[in-house]
């Protein structure tokens, strides 16, 4: 199974992105969308921008990501 992730837009050049997801960066290609700006949120699969978000739809689905990963082996049995 495959998620998209959202990310946010801190540079471009031409094509490419450079994105910020959680605090890690990456590149994304634009190719298929339009009028992508820097600060705009996207989601990336597969290292294309696939639609762009609001950002409080971002940030929402991004803060589910991080109780998720904080919630990960905490009732894990030895």
């Amino acid at each position: 199974m495959c998620l998209a992730i959202p990310a946010r837009v801190v540079s471009i050049k031409g094509t490419l992105a450079r994105v910020e997801v959680m605090g890690n960066a990456r590149q994304a290609d634009l190719s298929l969308l339009d009028d992508v700006a820097i600060g705009d949120y996207i989601l990336v699969h597969a290292g294309f921008g696939i639609q762009k978000l609001d950002r409080s739809e971002a940030e929402e689905t991004l803060a589910i990501f991080r109780s998720l990963e904080e919630g990960i082996g905490e009732d894990a049995e030895p």
